[in-house]
């Protein structure tokens, strides 16, 4: 029981900074837009959360108050760098998938520079501890509370908030709606006097803000505050797209998706414990490459059979009908 009760509170804090991202790239397609620079904005939201941390951290401030502060400086920052991606797919009607690589191999260098130049290191440190016994209310619940909302972080309860109102959003309103029309036939959507270009700048927007978050979120569950100019992400923003398509671009499967790849690099961090796997004797490293496989191995079974919205990563032009 300890060890389940150890990998259900290890895999949570890595599944929502995968779910938020995933997310965000969702309403990224679903508006038209495909959003490779996940990765980049994941850095964006994880170093400027960061630093603000470590710029307010002697100030006595409560930690978890800190904490929802960083997450709305991330999301703020995450917004602004998603918006170069808007501006270059949406207006100049650049190749989508370049400009995306181009903004992940951007962010990296400039993270790496700032705290060359200011820390003398390869990332911001801070000495904050966000880890918390018991989330308020949500740690009472007998048998749930102790397994989901004991000994974790406030990320966990945010980022089932955030999901929630993600499903909400998506299939409850108008505004959604016109957001998959112009991923769907963007013409069509136009011919009823819905904004192509602003519903993809929305689209966009909010993969940045949600992209944000989750490069924080990261920084806080899994690398404890830390943020790196070279390892970046670990590839978390690009894993969040596989998350996004094995969860067929639908918010509940997503968060499924994210649990599964979540838990496969936990159990790697964990197999001291599993006396099964323990008496195997394989390299942890072997374990370590799990979700990365996995997720190899699920798109390659699945791809065949996804279903992208049909106006994904074509720029739309008015003139062409």
């Amino acid at each position: 029981m300890d060890t389940l009760y150890y990998l259900v509170q290890g895999t949570l804090p890595v599944a929502i900074p995968l779910l938020l991202v995933a997310l965000g790239g969702m309403f990224s397609e679903h508006s038209g837009v495909i959003n490779i620079a996940l990765e980049g904005i994941m850095l964006v939201g994880a170093f400027t959360g960061c630093l603000f941390v470590y710029s307010v951290q002697e100030t006595g401030m409560n930690a978890q108050l800190i904490l929802l502060l960083g997450m709305m400086v991330a999301a703020v920052f995450g917004f602004l760098y998603s918006m170069l991606l808007s501006l270059a797919a949406v207006n100049l009607r650049a190749d989508q998938t370049i400009t995306g690589t181009a903004l992940n191999m951007l962010i990296p260098a400039v993270v790496l520079l700032f705290s060359k130049m200011y820390f003398n290191s390869d990332g911001v440190t801070t000495d904050i501890n966000f880890y918390i016994r018991k989330v308020p209310h949500l740690g009472e619940i007998p048998a749930v509370g102790k397994l989901f909302f004991q000994n974790t972080y406030l990320t966990v309860p945010i980022g089932i908030v955030f999901l929630v109102l993600s499903t909400i959003f998506f299939y409850k309103t108008r505004f959604a709606l016109r957001l998959r029309a112009c991923g769907e036939h963007p013409h069509a959507a136009d011919s009823v006097g819905i904004n192509v270009m602003l519903m993809r700048h929305a689209g966009v927007g909010i993969s940045g803000i949600l992209g944000g978050i989750g490069g924080f979120f990261y920084a806080v569950g899994v690398m404890d505050g830390n943020t790196n100019g070279h390892t970046g992400v670990a590839g978390f923003g690009f894993l969040a797209l596989a998350v996004m398509i094995f969860g067929q671009w639908k918010p509940i499967r997503i968060f499924l998706a994210s649990l599964f790849f979540a838990f496969l690099r936990t159990l790697a961090y964990s197999v001291s414990l599993i006396p099964f796997l323990k008496a195997l004797n394989i390299n942890q490293t072997y374990y370590k490459m799990l979700p990365y496989l996995a997720t190899m191995v699920v798109l390659a079974f699945t791809s065949g059979k996804s279903r992208a919205p049909r106006a994904e990563g074509i720029p739309y032009d008015k003139s062409q009908r």
